[in-house]
């Protein structure tokens, strides 16, 4: 991280903050040629900002100041995964950033209380995060790594723990991506259990096996198929929908109306990621569409920049967004 120590230096509510970067070579890629990008946040947030020996002085008044800090390091997070970045990244970020702090002042960082603290790593996991509060049903979008379903069951963890609901529901639909599991050996449960297993790794982060363990036993806790909430309703629950681009438009309307008094929802799903049968539409996407107008439900969209697992994962993503040669590139919703 970038090591920040803030103090006064006048009376006039001006604030400097000190900034230590940890890898100098990051330098010429965080500030661009001729220091393009901080000359982008000096002029969006009416700061000073300098650079000498490795270290970053920014001066202004103290919303400023802080807003400008929060920018520099989410910029050098983004350098120290992707080696690069450019002025349309600089100008999203100054975007976010500011967006967040004319809706509410600039607030704290939203931390989720569960075994331990869990903060929002990027500007669109914090949004994430406040949705989640203010909002009955959330839909959440985006790619691989961006932490749609462990914030959702953090924040379920959370909710339980402070006796908010009564229960957690995770689902997954049993739809295979590519492979087949009907030849893996046991029953039904054994069959189904790679499906949800993801929702099983991501509560074990949480919670302690034992304590799982006592919770499914004592039905506070289920991980079900998502065939198996038909005729169900949830009263008091937080429910998860994971990889919900692999719903149909009768599973997501069967699954919505599980909802009981005092529930709350989280759809999680990556819209270009979709392993239904071919001309089967995904309920994710028709779901986005019908119910984009109703109040009480948000849809936040994640990035690529909100990513926060291993640096490559990105590049990843990126190298499969392009179009290799000799080759047309299809999307199927």
């Amino acid at each position: 991280m970038l090591d920040a120590a803030v103090s006064d230096t006048c009376r006039k509510c001006m604030t400097q903050a000190t900034l230590s970067l940890v890898k100098p070579e990051l330098v010429l890629s965080l500030f661009g040629t001729c220091d393009q990008h901080l000359k982008l946040v000096r002029e969006a947030l009416d700061v000073s900002i300098t650079h000498r020996d490795g270290e970053v002085q920014v001066i202004g008044d103290d919303a400023a100041v802080a807003c400008a800090t929060e920018v520099l390091e989410q910029l050098k997070s983004l350098v120290e995964r992707r080696g690069s970045v450019d002025e349309s990244d600089v100008a999203r970020i100054i975007a976010n950033i500011v967006g967040q702090d004319d809706r509410e002042d600039h607030p704290t960082i939203d931390v989720i209380q569960v075994t331990r603290s869990i903060k929002p790593r990027s500007a669109g996991q914090a949004r994430y995060i406040e949705a989640i509060r203010k909002h009955d049903v959330v839909f959440s979008l985006g790619p691989a790594g961006t932490g749609k379903t462990y914030l959702a069951v953090a924040m379920a963890v959370e909710a339980l723990k402070n006796r908010e609901i009564r229960k957690i529901v995770l689902v997954r639909p049993a739809v295979e991506a590519g492979e087949s599991l009907g030849f893996l050996p046991g029953d039904l449960q054994a069959k189904i259990n790679p499906y949800l297993r993801p929702l099983l790794d991501a509560l074990h982060e949480m919670v302690d096996y034992d304590q799982i363990q006592r919770f499914m036993e004592q039905d506070v806790i289920e991980v079900v198929p998502l065939a198996y909430m038909r005729g169900r309703t949830l009263n008091s629950a937080f429910i998860i929908l994971d990889e919900a681009q692999n719903s149909t438009v009768a599973q997501m309307k069967m699954f919505l109306t599980r909802m009981g008094e005092g529930s709350r929802i989280v759809v999680a799903g990556d819209t270009t990621q979709v392993d239904l049968p071919p001309h089967a539409r995904s309920g994710l996407v028709d779901a986005l569409a019908r119910l984009r107008d109703i109040r009480g439900i948000a849809q936040v969209q994640l990035s690529k920049a909100d990513i926060v697992r291993h640096r490559l994962v990105q590049d990843i993503v990126n190298a499969y967004e392009e179009t290799p040669r000799g080759s047309s590139k299809k999307s199927r919703r």
